[in-house]
């Protein structure tokens, strides 16, 4: 079996390396430290914690100050309570500033499982890509997702970085090159493309090898940063397989399926299909019983692929 991460337990250890590294890193949270993992930063270096309490707007804003200061931020509660709640603040006073905070947003997507509907963020991706200026970034795994938020903190600017609950299998080796702003192709094929994005890529690998054994080869692409998207990969994609379909842990409306609509539609347009939330409301339960609920297995991106190839 495969070994298991989650994105946030890489964040909270390369937090606390990082921490050694630069002695300009802040690190700030609104009481959920031992949720997003930034409990080992705390106790490693108590003078650049700061745990805002329940109060996450005041959080951004305090954050945004500490970075026109001069400091580095990283600063976390769950998805639904930093794009929602806090989205005023991350807008006017981290975006329109170009401050250097990154909102390290963690338990996104259904897989928060049975803390339900009221905490499982599906447009978290949406609102983020735009704010003018905002990176966003969604790794797929452990690996990925230490090598991009190392990526993060070395660029002036802010990101969007969302994390997840659950543990989810590694797809990358150490070695591997992830680089912000750059797609990496995991798998080759010339029949349909996978895009895919953070726990969904390795739905997409699951999905690959099924359509492989039927005869259908695909490509399957990480598409780690949502913004500023590869719009090169896309289009070479689009061009060579003739098809994409885009799975996200996320509302097909306003994420990686609007986010590479917006790319084809402009320069090679094919058809497309997409994985994801499908414009409903999540609820209480397992995670893995949520996902095959609401479509976002390899089962469901297996049914894409063969929609948009049957279509052609």
């Amino acid at each position: 079996m495969a070994e298991k991460m989650a994105t946030r337990q890489a964040y909270g250890k390369t937090l606390v390396e990082l921490g050694a590294e630069n002695p300009n890193l802040v690190v700030m949270d609104a009481d959920l430290s031992k949720s997003t993992m930034t409990y080992d930063f705390s106790q490693a270096y108590p003078e650049r914690f700061f745990n805002m309490g329940i109060a996450e707007q005041n959080l951004y804003g305090a954050a945004c100050g500490l970075a026109l200061s001069g400091k580095v931020v990283c600063a976390s509660t769950f998805a639904m309570f930093a794009s929602g709640r806090a989205f005023e603040i991350i807008r006017n006073s981290i975006g329109y500033t170009h401050a250097n905070v990154k909102v390290c947003a963690t338990h996104a997507g259904i897989t928060v499982g049975e803390d339900g509907a009221s905490h499982q963020t599906f447009e978290d991706l949406a609102l983020m890509r735009t704010i003018p200026g905002m990176t966003v970034i969604n790794p797929s795994d452990g690996v990925s997702a230490a090598k991009l938020l190392r990526q993060a903190v070395a660029f002036d600017g802010p990101a969007y970085i969302r994390l997840g609950r659950a543990a989810v299998p590694i797809c990358y080796d150490e070695d591997a090159e992830v680089v912000l702003g750059k797609a990496n192709q995991l798998r080759d094929g010339q029949d349909v493309t996978v895009i895919a994005t953070g726990i969904m890529v390795n739905e997409a690998l699951i999905a690959a090898e099924t359509l492989a054994s039927e005869g259908i080869q695909v490509r399957v692409i990480d598409m780690h940063t949502i913004k500023p998207i590869d719009e090169d990969a896309i289009i070479r994609a689009a061009k060579e397989t003739g098809a994409i379909v885009t799975a996200e842990e996320h509302s097909v409306i306003g994420g990686l399926g609007s986010a590479v609509a917006e790319v084809v539609v402009k320069r090679c347009p094919v058809k497309m299909a997409m994985v994801g939330q499908q414009d409903v409301f999540g609820e209480s339960g397992k995670p893995d019983q949520l996902r095959e609920k609401y479509g976002m297995t390899a089962a469901d991106i297996v049914k894409a692929v063969k929609t948009v190839k049957s279509a052609e």
